[in-house]
């Protein structure tokens, strides 16, 4: 149980501090406290793993137009989307969030390397087994 929950609470503390930064840098992100900011980096986390799935296949053929970039947007619209459901978290506009979008996906894939030791397999579990692999 422990197993799946510590990944789960790393990457949640990951966000959280990304937010944080980014929030210190941009002056159209802002936090009333540190409850919204836990908060935000909870439903950010869960918009990116239940709603940008769903978007990217919705906008695939605009996504494949402009060779990936619109998934800058769909990236800030996520922000946006947390912005308005989260009381204390506020963003000032789309390009606020689009930059800050990528500055917190920078830094949080950075961060992550550094809290994985920068090993990508560590993530990574083959099957255990003698199963065939065609």
């Amino acid at each position: 149980m422990l197993a799946n929950l510590t990944p789960f609470l790393v990457h949640w503390a990951i966000t959280a501090f990304s937010l944080w930064v980014a929030s210190h840098i941009f002056r159209g992100l802002q936090f009333d406290g540190t409850g919204s900011l836990v908060v935000s980096a909870l439903l950010l986390g869960l918009a990116n793993a239940i709603v940008k799935p769903l978007l990217i296949f919705l906008t695939l053929p605009l996504t494949l137009l402009t060779f990936g970039l619109f998934l800058l947007v769909i990236n800030a619209l996520m922000i946006l989307l947390v912005a308005a459901l989260v009381k204390g978290f506020r963003v000032s506009g789309f390009w606020t969030a689009l930059f800050a979008s990528i500055f917190i996906s920078i830094l949080s894939v950075l961060i992550g390397t550094l809290v994985d030791g920068g090993d990508p397999a560590a993530r990574i579990q083959m099957p255990q087994g003698t199963g065939n692999w065609l």
